[in-house]
């Protein structure tokens, strides 16, 4: 089976050809990044326009790379939602045009859902599972006991990880796209000041992040109020400690009420090195599965995969899907 899938919920245009569920034949990514860094963030109607333009150059440089034409697509496929409506529309539009020019049948596609099959590309899962979706808007614990068997126990509160991770980057003076600099900066960081743990042991499988944003921001002040000298590299470290033990934390307790049998860490954040070490350390006796660093970010190949599974269990969409700012599994 062979599915051409679109990607376009936010910053990043994306096409990919990807066959039976678990090769990924091509996968083209335009970023927007050094557009949006002037800005400090995404910017809604410019992200819109970036993908009208690059989004015919991705889907002919994907079929072109994987070595395939139309004629060899079986299913095209497309986020829905959630993302930015104007950016979701984008390559919504462009999979209905050629769902409908090539006659294919079309599949709209969780982007949530597409981050937690980025770890089951070229990899078996072994349910239940138990996902954990830390991307730029979300922060959410998911039980799965079989192939698209979605069970939300747990989501923020308020700053989803990605979120809090920008915003204390720009209190420390680090520039767009703060999550990843701020990563490079606090490995040569330690773990110096004691910043709250937000919910640590909550019974409840919620999260929130907004607490330490503010615990941080008042850390810097206090320091700068006394003229005391610090290290920019020590508070993203120990910003950084304070949000994986949290993640730890959660996940340990749902391993052990659900038996889980093995912790897929997906999501944009998922690429930050403390998160990984944090719980590829913490979690014993339970698979710890990433993807690969390439399908962290957004990506049309995770959509493929998911696309997949989903026709297997669920079947097809028609032309009158439509764009979802909010979606949930």
């Amino acid at each position: 089976m062979y599915i051409l899938s679109f990607e376009s919920s936010c910053d990043e245009t994306s096409v990919s050809v990807t066959k039976d569920g678990k090769y990924v034949l091509s996968n083209e990514v335009l970023s927007q990044i050094d557009i949006f860094k002037e800005y400090g963030g995404v910017v809604p109607e410019i992200s819109s326009r970036e993908h009208v333009k690059g989004i015919t150059y991705a889907y002919l440089s994907a079929l072109k790379n994987a070595n395939v034409t139309m004629d060899d697509i079986d299913y095209v496929a497309v986020t829905e939602g959630p993302g930015l409506v104007g950016s979701l529309l984008t390559g919504i539009n462009a999979a209905k045009t050629v769902s409908l020019n090539y006659e294919k049948p079309l599949v709209g596609v969780n982007h949530l859902s597409g981050h937690i099959y980025a770890a089951f590309i070229e990899h078996d899962p072994i349910f239940p599972s138990l996902a954990l979706v830390i991307s730029g808007g979300h922060t959410e614990l998911v039980v799965m006991k079989d192939h698209y068997d979605f069970n939300k126990i747990g989501s923020t509160m308020d700053d989803a990880v990605g979120e809090v991770f920008d915003k204390v980057a720009r209190i420390i003076g680090i520039p767009y796209p703060g999550g990843p600099l701020l990563d490079k900066i606090g490995k040569d960081g330690t773990n110096r000041y004691p910043l709250p743990r937000p919910m640590l042991h909550s019974n409840s499988y919620s999260f929130s992040f907004s607490g330490l944003k503010s615990a941080t921001l008042n850390l810097v002040n206090e320091l700068e109020k006394n003229n005391i000298k610090y290290e920019i590299k020590d508070i993203a470290r120990s910003f950084e400690e304070a949000v994986s033990e949290v993640l730890l934390e959660k996940t340990l307790k749902a391993i052990k009420e659900y038996n889980i049998k093995e912790v897929v860490v997906v999501g944009g954040s998922a690429a930050n090195s403390v998160i990984r070490e944090t719980l590829t350390k913490g979690i014993k006796n339970t698979k710890v599965t990433f993807p690969e660093m390439k399908y962290c970010g957004d990506n049309a190949a995770m959509i493929g995969i998911s696309a997949y599974y989903k026709i297997k269990k669920m079947g097809v969409d028609d032309i009158s899907l439509t764009p979802k700012s909010r979606l949930d599994l």
